[in-house]
């Protein structure tokens, strides 16, 4: 009893309690818009994140008051255990970035997954207001700009098409032919099918619209390329 009423309804554990809890929800509500987007690093990596930096400043405000109060000759800056988080937290976000042929993904739920730390850090110095208002940003952020991102590449116009090639196939070719057409790509993608052929996806840049016939043409008469599809 005498335990419960000496550290667990004290002021401080009362303090940090309370922040650990705002650093949990804010933190999962931002991992829970990742996890509904089926991405890497979901609800439960967002809440590890937010709360576990929430603690390291917790600790950096309060653990080491025994000593400075108790040692005249002990200083503590209590931005030093912060800055080691927002440095840190880099090779968790790096894990989540994946590159598949000349397609990169991750980089936003790695962005989020250092936004989160940096939630945490806040939320255990008190600035809930800024904390509560930095998750509506990153929220609305995440939520209405990949729409509107979507709206306006579809705007652009993209074409789409799959390649079953053989495994003979030099890809620098199949590059060759696009260029004649003088497009952008937006994504290719190399996945093995069955035995050893190989399915390449293709995303174009169709904003001069390109002639698809004479492209699939070009395309299907490529040594190894054994037929082309169009990707709805």
């Amino acid at each position: 009893m005498d335990f419960i009423n000496t550290y667990l309804l004290d002021e401080q554990f009362t303090t940090a309690a309370t922040r650990i809890f705002i650093a949990l929800i804010l933190s999962g509500m931002i991992g829970f818009e990742r996890e509904l987007k089926n991405h890497s690093a979901g609800f439960r990596t967002h809440i590890l994140v937010g709360v576990g930096s929430c603690l390291m400043m917790l600790l950096s405000l309060y653990g080491f008051e025994e000593f400075i109060n108790n040692y005249d000759n002990v200083r503590f800056d209590p931005a030093r255990i912060p800055s080691y988080v927002i440095s840190g937290i880099g090779f968790l976000g790096a894990g989540t970035i994946m590159v598949n042929g000349m397609t990169i993904r991750g980089l936003t739920t790695a962005a989020s997954i250092w936004a989160v730390a940096g939630l945490g850090l806040v939320i255990g110095v008190g600035m809930y207001s800024e904390a509560i208002l930095t998750t509506l940003v990153i929220l609305l952020s995440l939520v209405f700009l990949n729409n509107f991102e979507k709206r306006f590449r579809k705007g652009r116009g993209k074409l789409s098409f799959q390649i079953l090639v053989g495994p003979q196939l030099n890809i620098g070719v199949l590059l060759e032919v696009l260029d004649k057409f003088d497009t952008k790509i937006r994504k290719l993608e190399v996945e093995k099918d069955a035995g050893l052929d190989r399915n390449v996806l293709i995303e174009l840049d169709n904003g001069f619209h390109i002639d698809e016939v004479k492209l699939y043409d070009y395309i299907s008469k490529i040594e190894h390329v054994k037929h082309v599809n169009e990707v709805q």
